[in-house]
Order: C-alpha cells, then structure tokens, then sequence
C-alpha cells in the first residue's frame, strides 16, 4: 500500500506541477502583451499625433509640417526597435540606460510637443526603488498619458511619484472624464492594475464624466 500511496503523491505533485506552468505562462503571455501593448501604442499613439500635426501645417507652414514629419519618422524607428526588442528578448527594459526621473521627463517632453500642454511633474524619491516598481512606474506613466492623449482632452496634467513607507503614483488630468461604469478595457486600465497588483501594490481610480481623471498606485517598497 505504501507503494501505491508513494505513487500516488508523484501522480499528484506531477499534476500540481504541470498546474504551476500552465499559470506562470499565462502570466508571462499577459506581461508580455501588456509590454508591447504599452511601449508600442504609446509610440504609435504619439507617431499619429505628429502626423495629423504635420497635415494641419502643410499648407500654412510646411517648415513646421516638416519638423512634424521627422519626429514621426524617428517615433516609427523607435517602436520599430521595441517591437524587435519584445520579441526578440521579451525582457524589454526602458530604463536599461536611463534613470527613472530621466525616462518620465522623456515621456513628459514627448506629450508636451504633441499637445501644447505642459504637466507639471513632482518627483520626490527619498528610498531607493527596485527596478521592477521602477519599470512598473514607468509603464503605468506611459499608458496614463497615451490615454489623456486619446481620450481626455484636458488643460492640465499633473503626475507625482513619492516615497515613504510605500511609493506613491499620482496621475491627475481636469479632462473630460468617464464613468467607472461604462467598458474602459480599451483604456489599458486593466493592464495598469495587473502591472500594480503584481508587485503587491493597490490601484485605484477617481473619475466622473466632466470632473477629471485620477489614478492612484501604491507599490509596497522593501524595509529598510
């Protein structure tokens, strides 16, 4: 009996092991579609804008027009770049050679030439932040402000990153709003949760048609 009792529990843990696989790659497909869903619609999101810019400007100022054009030529041989880089390594990391304040200040500069709208931006890091929350920071940043880009239609954009026990994420916008109630998958609301809640954080979202959009993260930081 203990043979087959023995037997058993191998039967078992193969299946419980087979069960952890599955579920660690359906969670690697869903970080891997959220990577390219935020580096490449982000790219392309600003490579339109430029563009529709440049059409505006065409006949008016086709120096200008032209300004556009480039920066959207080098926008579609950025994500060009990540997408060979998704796919080629899966591990794409946008701060591989930047520090975090200086990759946000990027993303900042891209949405103010895009818009005419300048976000005021408070960054106030007192703990050093491992790079995972960085990266997920990062991400949530780029997403938030390639949907205040789509859909908001704001004057003002402001984004805060603090620390203290945790580190806080902070985006706010006076736009057009929505309601919690209508279907935002398209929004990348969802993958801005899962990025949070994988690092142990919470996610929470303030809006209401015509009163503005706010987006609040909080990741668990380690103790000191």
């Amino acid at each position: 009996k203990s043979r087959q009792d023995l037997a058993q529990a191998n039967a078992q843990l193969r299946d419980y092991a087979l069960r952890i696989e599955d579920i660690a790659t359906l969670q690697e497909r869903n970080r891997i579609a959220r990577e390219i869903h935020d580096s490449l619609g982000h790219s392309l999101t600003v490579f339109n804008l430029h563009l529709e810019a440049a059409l505006r400007l065409l006949q008016s100022d086709p120096a200008e027009a032209k300004e556009f054009i480039l920066e959207a030529k080098q926008l579609g041989k950025t994500a060009l770049k990540d997408v060979r880089q998704s796919v080629a390594s899966l591990r794409l990391n946008p701060l591989q050679e930047q520090s975090l304040e200086n990759a946000i200040a990027s993303l900042i500069d891209d949405f103010q030439k895009s818009t005419a709208i300048s976000p005021t931006y408070h960054l106030n890091l007192k703990r050093s932040i491992p790079g995972d929350i960085k990266i997920a920071v990062y991400r949530i940043v780029q997403e938030g402000l390639t949907n205040i880009f789509k859909y908001a239609k704001p004057t003002e954009v402001d984004i805060q990153i603090k620390t203290a026990t945790d580190l806080q994420l902070i985006i706010k916008d006076n736009g057009i709003g929505f309601s919690l109630n209508q279907n935002t998958s398209g929004f990348g609301l969802q993958g801005m949760r899962e990025r949070t809640q994988a690092l142990g954080g919470t996610f929470k979202i303030e809006t209401a048609p015509g009163a503005g959009c706010k987006i609040i993260a909080h990741f668990p930081l380690p103790k000191v």
